[in-house]
């Protein structure tokens, strides 16, 4: 299989924040995850310097349906009617009608809502499949954590495709973040998906937010130690300013690339509403 391809989505006209992958499978190209409908005309600028159009992909790989994944589906589906979206079973009503989700997302982004993500459209039925132990030749398995639904899949040369479940490291940095909005956080879960993981060793992880990781191993223990430390600070009494102050000691010159990829205050509300759950 040749080497995937990393697209900069250049969300909002930004680098380095949100990107895709095109991949070949056993069945033709695929794009892993897709980015936000905002993102089309640059997705399709990025599939034109490959010598590409969007009807020459077969598939699109989600590892979940947050916006800045898969927001685009519905839209690339009803322009690219060939289009095989494949996703968890837990997420795939949710790309068949996306109401819900839309009505979720307006709620915790408010007016800025169209400006980030664009149209969600629903994407017919028959171009959805719930994904299972292997999907066009790679290996799929849940990651929850992040999001209840989330799957990443896995390729006979050591790649993993990681969607969030391997946090955000704005690559060629070694910081790693771990991305908890609300509302689906899990630590214990997300504990477990870090150990499968590192049960399979890939070689090399690609990353949503951004780039192709290496170091593995140290990735994902940063990535499992900070969890565990943000947590800790919310379930403990940190403000939202307290806990966004926290990170920006940690981060220096890094801070304003990795919030803009991953918002704190998102993040600090996940933890949040997760504690608030457990209480």
């Amino acid at each position: 299989m040749a080497a995937p391809q990393l697209l900069d989505l250049r969300h909002l006209g930004r680098e380095r924040v949100i990107g895709c992958y095109l991949l070949e499978t056993d069945d033709g190209l695929a794009l892993q995850d897709c980015g936000p409908s905002t993102c089309i005309p640059e997705l399709k600028a990025r599939l034109t310097a490959h010598g590409l159009e969007l009807t020459d992909l077969r598939h699109l790989l989600l590892s979940h349906i947050h916006l800045d994944h898969a927001g685009a589906t519905g839209t690339l589906v009803r322009e690219h009617p060939g289009l095989q979206v494949h996703v968890s079973a837990i997420g795939a009503p949710h790309l068949v009608d996306p109401s819900r989700l839309e009505a979720s997302a307006r709620r915790l982004y408010g007016e800025t809502f169209d400006t980030l993500w664009g149209e969600l459209a629903p994407v017919p039925q028959e171009n959805v499949h719930e994904v299972g132990p292997e999907v066009l030749g790679l290996e799929c398995f849940p990651t929850p954590g992040h999001a209840s639904h989330h799957v990443c899949y896995l390729d006979g040369e050591g790649m993993l495709y990681a969607g969030d479940a391997a946090g955000v490291r704005i690559v060629p940095s070694r910081v790693v973040l771990p991305p908890t909005p609300p509302p689906e956080v899990d630590l214990e879960a997300w504990h477990s998906t870090i150990a499968e993981i590192e049960r399979r060793a890939p070689e090399r992880m690609a990353l949503i937010h951004f780039g192709i990781a290496d170091g593995v191993e140290a990735h994902l223990q940063e990535l499992r130690e900070r969890l565990d430390t943000w947590a800790a600070r919310v379930r403990d009494g940190s403000t939202r300013e307290e806990f966004e102050a926290a990170i920006a000691e940690e981060l220096g010159a890094d801070l304003a690339e990795y919030d803009t990829a991953m918002p704190f205050w998102q993040s600090y509300a996940g933890l949040r509403r997760y504690w608030d759950k457990r209480a």
